[in-house]
């Protein structure tokens, strides 16, 4: 199947055309996707976390939420 390549643009001339309950599914599907890849991305963060807390001999589950935010803290700004 070809590819037809448009820009940002285009592609909102095209959503402009669209009838609002079209217009209405194409955003609930693109926010469904995106609310998939902030959960990839944050199950991802957290194991990545725990990994590094627990090299330096913590466990990021015993962790209050004031100290997680003082580890991340520490590592953003070594």
């Amino acid at each position: 199947m070809p590819t037809l390549e448009l820009n940002a643009e285009q592609i909102e001339k095209l959503v402009e055309q669209l009838k609002p309950e079209e217009r209405l599914r194409l955003l609930m599907k693109l926010a469904a996707s995106a609310r998939l890849r902030m959960e990839q991305h944050r199950v991802t963060a957290e194991a990545r976390l725990r990994t590094l807390t627990a090299e330096r001999g913590l466990d990021w589950d015993a962790l209050s939420e004031e100290q997680r935010i003082e580890f991340v803290d520490d590592l953003l700004h070594k």
